[in-house]
């Protein structure tokens, strides 16, 4: 029974920001990796930005110098800052988590998606 809860969508104006919170809850043992993904109706869904348990992170390049990801391990919460919000950012934002639920194997858990929408 894990559940990611996302908030922190809605419209921005180009150029604008947003600030995207993600958090596990449930019978959570432990995360592995963490992360965003995003799709818009024709497309397929693609990774965004992506963190280990540790530091590391990836971004995909479209979103390079302008998102920031980050986590808050003791809250078992992901973040997604992203700034100079462009058009071609408009999307339902999906958060992912590598979950080990009570004491078992990794698996991946999906939020039902919060949308962003960037338009003057």
């Amino acid at each position: 029974q894990v559940q990611l809860a996302e908030s922190g969508g809605g419209l921005v104006q180009p150029g604008g920001s947003l600030r995207l919170s993600c958090a596990a809850s449930g019978s959570v043992f432990s995360i592995n990796t963490m992360g965003w993904f995003r799709q818009d109706p024709g497309k397929e869904r693609e990774l965004v930005a992506r963190i280990t348990s540790g530091i590391s992170t990836i971004y995909a390049d479209s979103v390079k110098g302008r998102f920031t990801i980050s986590r808050d391990k003791a809250k078992n919460t992901v973040y997604l800052q992203m700034s100079s919000l462009k058009p071609e950012d408009t999307a339902v934002y999906y958060c992912n988590a590598e979950v080990a639920a009570s004491r078992g194997p990794l698996m991946d858990y999906w939020g039902k998606g919060t949308l962003v929408t960037v338009s003057s």
